[in-house]
């Protein structure tokens, strides 16, 4: 049977056992958990090889893909999968053996679909018996998960870093050990750890690449040409369409985690690239109805598309869904996108979306803010800002969200909103207005630049002398799926105390390590807009 709890609208707020609530059957949910299962085969052994001088050294890469495609909306297509479980086998099996006995994920082989679907029953999430060792592991193997999407962003630009991919062994191969909880504690702490040092490698990254992002007004609006939709995560994606796509008479346009690239100077160039279509993943299936060009998937987040636009949507890198069209990399990474971009030509212009004509300001990562600090702080100083309020996250589609935008519209006005990731949808196109200049909604880009708003507070905290939770700083952190949860042991791990985390806690916490959260770092379930912002803003 199947069961997905990894995301934070799991069915009933337990976990997935008929077909998963992101349109996910359980066949691909068995595929992926037996994928997880052999790679955590495959670092038991090259663990063990690198003592001998013997470890493949493409092993952390491969992990880090197929653990990135098991994310929520990533990839729905099971042939993809059984190419990645043959990937899987073909790798373990070259790798030595790591002593004997073995555990079993160093050995089982399957024969064919039907002992992959039985053997996912035996080894997914249920297969840890007691509640809080079942929690600790999938806890460590979701943050897993996060290293895995942001390291394959920043390997994608040319950085990679062994010490990231060798705690991702280490993370998997001691899900299958005997550990005690403070053992376990610890690796979760440290998963966080390296997440810090996997979101400043991506960072690095794409500034390396593109620039250091400058605060950017977006559009929203629609032009006369035709266009190309482009969603996800992945920038050098976004690289290689615009500067495919410069003479071909189309216009290109951002959706969900894609508004940051409007802010990156490598991307200013293209004045084709036109402004940003819709709101955040959750919205598509209407959104790409009405855009009426072709679209371009580069990462998650997949709502499982309509019929009346299947036929020019376009995957491309882990994404995957089946009759979907697929454009795959050249062993150099290059991408052809002229399918794409043939499609754009006959097709008609997007129709203008309701309520959309209010400019989007993004691009206010930790280069940016802290080129006006010396305002910020004295805003600060002066009392004219009162609170920082984090405020980065997911966003999802189900109505409780809606608190954060009533969050939002309730902050006094002395409050500035430190944002990143799709969670900003909620209230990035409402009328806050500024302090001095400084927008009220500083947004740092993609959930692939929380390290921005790590970056900022750090510097806040030197500024004034204090440590990091002595800062005039609340968190209000939304959640939906496994990047989110790096995140936020990425916080916890920096000794980040009195988080409110929400809309629901996740369903993986059991009651004890949620006891052991509460009393070690006071994390706290959010309640009411109003005794919420009561609790985060102290009476002056």
């Amino acid at each position: 049977m199947m069961f997905c709890d990894q995301c934070e609208e799991t069915a009933k707020g337990t976990g997935c056992t008929i077909k998963g609530v992101c349109g996910k059957e359980e066949e691909i949910a068995a595929y992926q958990d037996v994928l997880v299962y052999l790679c955590k085969g495959i670092a038991v052994r090259n663990l063990a090889a690198m003592e001998t001088g013997k470890a493949n050294p493409a092993v952390g890469s491969f992990i880090a893909e197929a653990l990135f495609s098991t994310l929520t909306n990533v990839n729905f297509d099971k042939k993809r999968f059984a190419d990645l479980i043959a990937r899987a086998i073909t790798i373990r099996d070259a790798l030595p053996a790591a002593g004997n006995p073995e555990p079993d994920a160093c050995t089982w082989k399957p024969e064919g679909e039907r002992d992959i679907l039985e053997k996912a029953t035996m080894v997914g999430t249920l297969a840890t018996v007691n509640e809080d060792v079942r929690s600790l592991r999938m806890t460590l193997i979701y943050g897993l998960k996060g290293i895995a999407a942001y390291y394959t962003h920043a390997e994608v630009l040319g950085k990679t870093d062994s010490g990231i991919e060798i705690f991702l062994q280490k993370g998997l191969a001691s899900t299958l050990q005997d550990l005690t909880v403070p053992e376990m504690v610890a690796l979760v702490l440290e998963c966080g750890s390296t997440g810090v040092t996997t979101l400043a490698l991506l960072d690095g990254a794409n500034t390396s690449s593109y620039g250091n992002p400058q605060i950017t007004r977006v559009k929203t609006t629609v032009g006369t040409r035709p266009g190309i939709l482009i969603t996800g995560h992945d920038l050098k994606d976004m690289e290689q369409l615009l500067e495919q796509s410069k003479e071909a008479g189309v216009d290109v346009y951002t959706h969900g985690e894609m508004l940051p690239s409007h802010a990156y100077p490598a991307f200013k160039k293209y004045p084709h690239l036109y402004g940003n279509y819709g709101g955040s993943w959750y919205t598509q299936r209407d959104e790409f109805e009405k855009f009426n060009g072709p679209v371009l998937v580069t990462t998650n987040c997949i709502v499982p598309p309509k019929d009346s636009y299947t036929g020019r949507m376009f995957t491309t890198g882990l994404a995957g869904y089946p009759g979907v069209k697929h454009i795959p990399a050249s062993p150099n990474g290059k991408k052809d996108f002229s399918a794409v971009i043939e499609a754009a030509k006959k097709s008609q212009p997007p129709q203008k979306l309701k309520g959309a004509s209010r400019d989007l300001i993004t691009g206010c990562a930790h280069g940016a803010v802290l080129a006006l600090a010396d305002n910020v702080i004295a805003a600060v100083k002066n009392g004219d800002i009162k609170r920082f309020i984090v405020m980065a996250g997911c966003d999802g589609r189900q109505k409780d969200r809606e608190y954060y935008t009533q969050f939002a519209l309730a902050l006094p006005k002395d409050t500035v909103i430190l944002t990143a990731g799709c969670a900003k949808y909620r209230y990035n196109h409402l009328d806050l207005g500024t302090i001095g200049g400084i927008p009220r909604v500083l947004d740092a880009g993609q959930c692939n630049d929380c390290y921005s708003l790590v970056v900022i507070a750090q510097a806040l905290a030197k500024a004034f002398g204090v440590g990091i939770n002595e800062l005039p700083v609340s968190y209000n952190i939304a959640w939906y799926e496994q990047k989110a949860v790096l995140v936020l042991l990425s916080l916890l791990s920096f000794g980040v105390r009195d988080i409110t985390l929400g809309p629901k806690l996740p369903a993986f916490v059991s009651p004890t390590v949620l006891d052991v959260l509460v009393k070690n770092f006071d994390l706290k379930p959010n309640t009411t807009v109003e005794a919420d912002i009561a609790r985060m803003i102290p009476v002056q």
